[in-house]
């Protein structure tokens, strides 16, 4: 069975542990990006420091039972049970798993402490943390930083909007720092530093061309649940995702990017380029934290949002597609499934030229009410499953769309997430 090569080298190890022993001292982070707090470098006292990235696949089963893979040594436990997954989101380390009836939340136990020029990786037991009430389809939105910050839930049903303490799920606690009653709208609660970006429907006298009980406009509220008086429009705003940048919304128009500082957010709107015309992104995917995410046009194009740069690209699709996302290296690959079940890498620095393509890697072709299986990527490998399969495969994108390592199932996936990034 073919190895996942090793990351960092030897050479990047030594250097880490000599800025642990140092202090981590030195690099300031560039002024366009969000500085990452100092929270003890991420550190907590159950957990332990190692000189690489610990990655693993944290997978719920269709019944919620929750086991956790090893990507370095393979070895497989068992974490516990939650309810049967609707849904599945991550941040890098926490796997939020809606229900219906709420969102279960697991912490993996393994996660990357980012500080812009150099980062810390830690270790610990994984573990079910408990649930965020609510009934409904749930969208969570999440920060690039899982020891600190809040995270956002809003539940669509009830129209209630959730901001839940990051910092005490590290801790193993499910603490809500505000609970909002709101009008049942497919809905978001995007944290932004020590605020929450919070979505409200559109009524009967809104802007023509924005139905009710679809969003319309983002309010601005303190992480404790006050209202700034702050509010902009973001017509039918569907989509997040938080990258080194800032938070990104998308809108019918294009997305709005938050930043957050001491006075408050900054909120910049980046509207579509004029002279294109496709459908709107209405989620969004990348590489954990880097500046450029990608989203589907519909299903025959793909959306590049380049967060410093404020700028859209739209790339054509090769054949329809069921999900893409961005992985932000040198060459902006851009990895693209096809509902027939075949993988692209695109490349996005080339008008979206097919760089290579595998056989169709699903079962069965995916019909138009199918959702699409999980397609998550690091800077070396991507991993596609879940969905109803038995199985996740390792892809190496940069080596041909290679299938690297399959990892096979006793039982169908829910979902799944990479942890550790």
């Amino acid at each position: 069975m073919p190895s996942r090569p090793s990351a960092p080298s030897t050479l990047f190890a030594l250097a880490l542990a000599a800025l642990v022993l140092s202090g981590c001292a030195g690099g300031a982070p560039s002024h366009d990006e969000a500085s990452a707090p100092t929270d003890a470098h991420g550190a907590r006292a159950d957990a332990v420091e190692a000189a690489e990235p610990q990655l693993a696949l944290t997978m719920v089963t269709a019944s919620g039972a929750v086991t956790q893979l090893d990507l370095l040594d393979e070895s497989v436990r068992t974490v516990g049970t939650v309810g049967a997954p609707a849904s599945t989101h991550t941040d890098g380390r926490y796997l939020f798993v809606g229900t219906g009836t709420g969102v279960d939340v697991v912490d993996s136990g393994v996660w990357t402490w980012d500080h812009v020029d150099h980062f810390h990786y830690y270790r610990a037991e994984p573990r079910i943390l408990g649930t965020v009430p609510g009934t409904g389809a749930a969208t969570v939105a999440t920060t690039t930083q899982s020891t600190s910050g809040s995270t956002g839930v809003f539940f669509a049903d009830s129209g209630e909007a959730v901001l839940v303490d990051t910092e005490a799920l590290s801790r193993g606690e499910v603490v809500e720092r505000f609970r909002r009653a709101g009008t049942p709208h497919a809905g978001l609660v995007v944290p932004v530093g020590a605020f929450a970006l919070v979505s409200e429907p559109a009524e009967a006298s809104d802007t023509a061309g924005t139905d009710r009980g679809e969003a319309d406009r983002v309010v601005v509220y303190t992480e404790d649940g006050r209202a700034t008086g702050r509010t902009e429009q973001c017509l039918k705003a569907r989509g997040t995702i938080t990258t080194r940048v800032g938070a990104v919304i998308g809108c019918a128009d294009g997305a709005l990017l938050a930043t957050a500082d001491d006075a408050g957010p900054t909120i910049q709107r980046i509207p579509y380029p004029a002279d294109v015309s496709a459908p709107a992104a209405t989620a969004f995917a990348n590489r954990e934290g880097r500046p450029v995410v990608a989203a589907l046009a519909g299903t025959d194009a793909v959306w590049l949002l380049d967060t410093r740069a404020r700028a859209w690209t739209l790339l054509p699709a090769p054949a329809p597609l069921a999900a893409a996302t961005a992985v932000d290296d040198q060459n902006d690959h851009v990895l693209a499934l096809a509902r027939d079940g075949r993988l692209f890498v695109l490349d996005g620095a080339n008008g979206g030229a097919v760089l290579a393509e595998t056989e169709p890697l699903l079962a069965a072709p995916l019909g138009e009410a199918d959702p699409a299986p999980v397609l998550t990527v690091d800077q070396h490998r991507a991993y596609l499953g879940g969905g109803g399969q038995s199985r996740v495969l390792e892809i190496d994108f940069a080596d041909g769309a290679r299938i690297a390592r399959t990892f096979e199932q006793a039982q169908p996936l829910g979902g799944f997430a990479e942890t550790g990034l």
